[in-house]
């Protein structure tokens, strides 16, 4: 089993904070999407990582997939509650902090255009999905040690992730004034090894 994945990428350091979480001794394989495309493409056909290989050679990818399966071959710190009401409640979080990483992606792509190129209005139209997301984390997250209300998982491991990406790739924007409960629980999950390891450059 080995896992193809991208330093900058929240989705693929998503899958590497679970596989540290899990304890679960998996070889990492370094590739761009942009760099590499056509060997991240002969992994997924959508040319995206992360992507893990199986000891067969077939493969998974999209990281809620990845997530998900390396959860169910572990017994080790089960990120995905059992319970119906707090699975949904997780997923939900899940979703939300993985649509903020995808918005912010596009208007990454966006401004990598060529200036004449670029469209202002897209690229505000996806910085208002990820100021409303962050909004919605904050309002969700309110009193909670852990964002699904019961423990650390991977509502929490997606909404750290989000966070480090929103301050890798839109450093102006003062999210961690604007929402201080999210600041504080970033700080809480960067004290993790698991975080602390995968911290993007």
């Amino acid at each position: 089993m080995k896992l193809i994945s991208s330093p900058t990428s929240p989705f693929a350091r998503k899958a590497r904070i679970v596989l540290a979480e899990k304890k679960i001794d998996c070889p990492v394989v370094e590739l761009s999407p942009w760099d590499d495309a056509e060997a991240v493409a002969r992994y997924n056909p959508l040319g995206k990582v992360p992507v893990l290989e199986l000891d067969d050679g077939s493969t998974l990818f999209d990281s809620r997939v990845i997530a998900e399966y390396l959860d169910s071959i572990s017994p080790v710190s089960r990120l995905y509650p059992q319970e119906r009401r707090a699975l949904v409640e997780t997923r939900r979080w899940e979703a939300l902090a993985d649509g903020v990483c995808d918005a912010l992606v596009a208007a990454v792509i966006e401004r990598r255009r060529p200036e004449a190129l670029q469209s202002a209005a897209s690229i505000e139209r996806q910085l208002e999905k990820v100021e409303r997301g962050l909004a919605a984390m904050a309002d969700a997250l309110g009193e909670r040690v852990w964002c699904n209300g019961e423990a650390y998982g991977i509502a929490d491991i997606a909404c750290g992730c989000c966070l480090d990406y929103v301050s890798l790739r839109l450093p102006e924007l003062d999210w961690r004034e604007r929402h201080p409960v999210l600041a504080q629980h970033a700080d809480k999950l960067a004290a993790r090894p698991a975080f602390a390891e995968t911290r993007p450059a």
